[in-house]
């Protein structure tokens, strides 16, 4: 179930999508008898799954990856990096596995930005539909080497948080990252719209945390964090700042209407 898409892809681009996931889930995948995390939608290579599988198993040793692509030829390029705990398979959002086995984690990055918006509710309900009852999915778009990518963590019972990511040197300020929004908010940026709100929110906690650039663009962050933290519900604290990462509750950005 799905469409091909562009496909396009590079090691490394999606290290901040998974340096969170393992800090945030990693738990629950080292408490499942068997965890599988999906890579759907890997894109014409293969080394987003091969790199989710490395970065998963510092957090839970026993976790398996499968990669997922719509496309039989990308499939087909990626059986000779199979290697015990990784594999490939044709399918697309039926998230095909063996035994009709429910995965702890749904990457599904860059996949939904190339779908209309009007889709991505069913295709939210369809794959929270298919993880495991504490299962994690997490949906997102990147630029092309993982510099800014804004991503929406969700549930089985649906959309929990919206994460903003980027590597804190190249950032002039915060609402740069709309360009990254996921097909479910990026054409929400705009007037009466919460996110356009939380961005323009964000810009003027930058602006006034300026003083302290002096002391590094992360503790310029960490300060802006902190002053948002008084009118928006953040769901992460300094730990995650210093990352370059900023959490927020799904439900304050929420799409109106």
């Amino acid at each position: 179930m799905g469409a091909v898409t562009r496909g396009t892809t590079h090691p490394n681009r999606l290290r901040r999508m998974d340096r969170w996931i393992a800090a945030t889930h990693g738990p629950v995948l080292r408490r499942a008898q068997a965890p599988v995390a999906v890579d759907l939608g890997y894109g014409a290579a293969p080394w987003t799954a091969v790199e989710l599988m490395a970065r998963l198993r510092e957090a839970a040793p026993r976790v398996r990856v499968v990669g997922i692509e719509i496309e039989p030829a990308r499939v087909a390029g990626a059986k000779p990096y199979e290697r015990e705990g990784l594999s490939f398979r044709h399918g697309g959002f039926e998230v095909p596995l063996d035994g009709d086995a429910r995965p702890s984690l749904i990457r599904a990055a860059n996949v939904l930005r190339q779908y209309d918006e009007e889709q991505v509710a069913r295709v939210w309900e369809r794959l929270c539909g298919r993880l495991a009852p504490d299962g994690l999915l997490v949906e997102g778009t990147c630029d092309e080497i993982g510099r800014r990518h804004v991503w929406v963590a969700l549930g089985p019972e649906g959309a929990r948080t919206v994460t903003f990511a980027t590597r804190l040197g190249s950032l002039e300020r915060p609402s740069d990252l709309a360009e990254r929004l996921p097909k479910a908010l990026i054409h929400r940026n705009v007037p009466g719209e919460p996110v356009h709100a939380f961005l323009r929110d964000f810009d003027r906690a930058w602006a006034a945390a300026a003083p302290y650039a002096s002391y590094g663009a992360r503790q310029r962050w960490i300060r802006t964090a902190r002053s948002l933290s008084g009118d928006w519900p953040l769901a992460d604290g300094p730990g995650r700042w210093r990352q370059g990462e900023l959490t927020v509750r799904w439900e304050a950005l929420r799409p109106a209407g």
